[in-house]
C-alpha cells in the first residue's frame, strides 16, 4: 500500500483550519475543548501527526497542530491555538519539548485552566494538565507519543490510547491510520464524560518525506469531521473508503434480473455474445468482466464516458440505460424485447 499522504484527504480545511474556516457559534467567546487526544511521531517514516475527538463542533479547527520535520502539539481543556506555532516554532529551534512548554506556560495567567501536549521529532515529550481543568484530568506520554483528556469518563480513556498506540509501534501501519485506532480504543472506554452534544474529531499527520504530500506544507492527511454523532466511527470510515483499505465496501459480482436484461439489450445491439444465442429459459444473470467490456464497448461508441477517461469499468447509469433503449426504438427491436421483459420482470411474489 503507498504511503497516505498522496491520498491527501481534506474533510474540511484547505490551508489553516483555525484561521480560515468559519468558526463555530457554539464555540462561545472562549475556546473550550473539554476532550482527549494523542500526538504522535514514527521515527521510522519521520511523520508527526495529532488525533482528537470532544463533545464540541470543529475540535479539528482548534486543538491538534503539525509540523513537517518537527513535531506535534494538541492544545486543549481553555484552549489557546496560540500554543500550536509557538511551540512548534520553539521545537524547530532546537528547544525541548519539555523546555518549550515550560517558557510558555511561564507567560500564560491561565496556565490552570489549560491542558497541552508536545511531542518533537527529536525534542522529546512535554506535558501539562492544569490544576483547573475538568474532573477526570490528566496525562500519559511514551517514547513516541503523548495523550492528554479531561472531562472524561475516567483514566481508563487515556490509558487505552496509550496501550493502542504502543501495540501498534513497529507494525508498518501509516500513523494516521495507528491514531484513528488510538481513538477508537479511547472511545470504547467511555471517552467524553459528556452525553447528548455534537460531536467532532479530527486527524492531522505532516510527513517531511519527498514525493509525500501535495502541499507545501507537508500536511499529507486532514480529516476534520466537524460534525458527527460518532465522530471517530466517522474518521474511521473516511479514512478506510479514501486509502480503499479492504473491507471498506462490500464487494462481489451483481446477480440479478437487471442484469440478463442487460445482457439481452447488449446482445441485440451486437455488443454482447452477438454470434451466440443466449438462451430462453434463465431468470437472472452474472455481472462479469465480459459483460463490463460490452457495456464499455457500447459507451464508447456513443461517446459516453470509459475507464479510460477515469470512469469506473462497467458504468450503467441512466443515460446510458436510456441510449440503449433509443438505439433499439430506432432498430425497430425495442418492442419484441419489451414484451420479453414483462415476463422477465413480472412480480410473483
Amino acid at each position: 500500500m503507498r504511503s497516505p499522504s498522496l491520498l491527501t484527504l481534506f474533510a474540511l480545511a484547505f490551508v489553516n483550519p483555525a484561521a480560515f474556516a468559519q468558526e463555530p457559534v457554539a464555540w462561545g467567546a472562549d475556546l473550550v475543548f473539554h476532550t482527549f487526544s494523542i500526538a504522535a511521531i514514527d521515527r521510522d517514516t519521520g511523520e508527526t501527526g495529532v488525533a482528537v475527538t470532544t463533545r464540541n463542533p470543529c475540535v479539528g479547527n482548534g486543538v491538534p497542530w503539525v509540523r513537517a520535520g518537527v513535531g506535534a502539539v494538541a492544545t486543549q481543556a481553555s484552549t489557546r491555538t496560540e500554543y500550536g506555532d509557538e511551540l512548534l516554532d520553539m521545537l524547530e529551534e532546537g528547544v525541548s519539548a519539555s523546555e518549550a512548554l515550560r517558557r510558555a506556560l511561564a507567560k500564560d495567567n491561565r496556565a490552570a485552566n489549560r491542558q497541552i501536549g508536545v511531542i518533537g521529532l527529536t525534542g522529546g515529550t512535554g506535558q501539562h494538565t492544569g490544576s483547573e481543568t475538568r474532573s477526570w484530568s490528566g496525562h500519559r506520554a511514551g517514547d513516541t507519543y503523548v495523550t492528554q483528556g479531561n472531562l472524561l469518563e475516567g483514566e481508563e480513556v487515556v490509558a487505552a490510547v496509550a496501550r493502542s498506540f504502543e501495540s501498534t509501534e513497529g507494525s508498518g501501519r501509516h500513523l494516521a491510520d495507528r491514531l484513528i485506532a488510538a481513538m477508537e480504543a479511547g472511545q470504547r472506554e467511555g471517552g467524553d464524560a459528556r452525553k447528548g452534544r455534537a460531536q467532532s474529531a479530527a486527524v492531522i499527520v505532516a510527513d517531511p518525506r519527498p514525493g509525500h504530500s501535495r502541499r507545501p506544507d507537508q500536511v499529507s492527511a486532514h480529516i476534520n469531521v466537524c460534525e458527527h454523532a460518532r465522530p471517530v466511527a466517522e474518521l474511521r470510515r473516511i479514512y478506510d473508503a479514501i486509502s480503499q483499505t479492504l473491507g471498506f465496501r462490500r464487494m462481489s459480482h451483481f446477480v440479478g434480473r437487471d442484469v440478463l436484461q442487460l445482457e439481452i439489450l447488449l446482445h441485440a445491439l451486437d455488443f454482447y455474445r452477438a454470434d451466440q444465442e443466449l438462451g430462453s429459459d434463465r431468470r437472472s444473470a452474472v455481472f462479469t468482466e465480459e459483460l463490463a467490456e460490452a457495456v464499455d464497448a457500447f459507451r464508447e461508441s456513443e461517446g459516453l464516458s470509459t475507464p479510460a477517461a477515469g470512469t469506473p469499468p462497467g458504468l450503467v447509469d441512466e443515460e446510458m440505460v436510456a441510449l440503449l433503449w433509443q438505439r433499439l426504438e430506432e432498430s425497430g427491436q425495442a418492442s419484441s424485447i419489451r414484451e420479453q421483459f414483462k415476463e422477465i420482470t413480472a412480480i410473483t411474489r
